[in-house]
């Protein structure tokens, strides 16, 4: 599955698509924006490294963020959730037709908050009947590796929630 294809499908379905990034830094992004004519689908992306932004700009719950730690299965899918409905609202765009999609995870070199390196949730929040799907993964390899990683199975849950 590739970029292109993602925005394709979107595209041919009259859907956009927004993205939270958290672990993968922007790169995700990087992906679709690379592909021409993105334009046509990408709403925005909004990267939200540091934990507390994902509450302010995501609307993640501070209670999760506290007791759970950025690194979590429903952190994630809030954070789909979250872009999906603010950059709908701030572009004028019926939430019904936007796919958000959310990055978060330990890329290392350290664990976080008792989080084992390599763990990662990508999150998909999309109109029913698709819904919301959280994918929990365990990558190895070093920064970088985790990253690509996760840019590679983001973009592949997208493909599995659109039924390609």
């Amino acid at each position: 599955m590739t970029a292109a294809a993602i925005l394709h499908e979107l595209e041919s379905r009259g859907l956009k698509l927004a993205i939270a990034e958290s672990l993968t830094g922007g790169a995700l992004s990087a992906e679709f924006v690379a592909v021409a004519g993105s334009s046509k689908v990408l709403l925005g992306a909004i990267v939200a490294y540091q934990t507390s932004l994902k509450h302010e700009l995501l609307g993640v719950s501070r209670a999760l963020l506290e007791n759970q730690g950025a690194v979590d299965p429903e952190v994630a899918a809030q954070m789909a959730s979250g872009v999906r409905t603010k950059l709908g609202a701030k572009t004028n765009t019926d939430e019904a037709s936007v796919i958000g999609v959310a990055t978060t995870g330990v890329a290392g070199p350290d664990s976080q908050d008792g989080v084992a390196v390599g763990t990662v949730y990508v999150a998909i929040s999309g109109p029913m009947p698709m819904g919301e799907s959280v994918f929990a993964f365990e990558f190895s390899g070093d920064r970088a590796q985790i990253q690509q990683a996760t840019i590679e199975q983001a973009i592949s849950a997208l493909g599995e929630c659109l039924g390609l």
